[in-house]
């Protein structure tokens, strides 16, 4: 069985290699300064900066085993290199709320580099599914905790 590819944009494939880096020229290393400080404390076994040194090593190899593992997988696609006139991934959609005319902006990207504050949200999110294929004009139905919402879309742009 083959593991499903993990969609990105440059940018997100490139914040998980410097995410990688940090983890192992920066975090690790102070970590392991840290356990060796800690050991010279005396008894391992009533050493409660020892014990949280090597918990906080555990939680930087599962950072680095996840992040090394989901650039093995990534599927890189630069929205730049994309001309469609339906929303697909890397797509930038302008959309007005129907119920109250508000307008919102979303990039769909992959789920490792959604960010909702910053307006970019997952491919596998609720929204980004219905716009999915949808072209300018077009109403998406949403499906929220509230009940339906419906969004037309207003503008798609791919790239900067």
């Amino acid at each position: 069985m083959t593991e499903q590819r993990i969609p990105m944009t440059p940018e997100g494939y490139r914040i998980l290699k410097e995410r990688l880096k940090r983890l192992k020229e920066v975090e690790r290393p102070k970590n392991i300064a840290a356990i060796e400080t800690a050991r010279g404390h005396g008894d391992l076994s009533e050493n409660a900066e020892y014990d949280a040194a090597k918990e906080q090593q555990g939680h930087i190899n599962q950072q680095m085993k996840e992040t090394e593992h989901a650039l093995a997988l990534a599927q890189v696609i630069d929205p730049a290199t994309i001309q469609s006139d339906k929303v697909v991934f890397g797509a930038t959609v302008t959309l007005a709320d129907i119920e109250n005319d508000e307008h919102v902006t979303y990039t769909i990207v992959g789920s490792i580099e959604s960010n909702i504050q910053n307006g970019k949200i997952s491919i596998e999110s609720p929204i980004a599914r219905a716009l999915i294929g949808k072209e300018v004009a077009d109403v998406a139905k949403v499906k929220t905790p509230k009940g339906i919402r419906e969004f037309e879309i207003i503008d798609i742009k791919y790239g900067s």
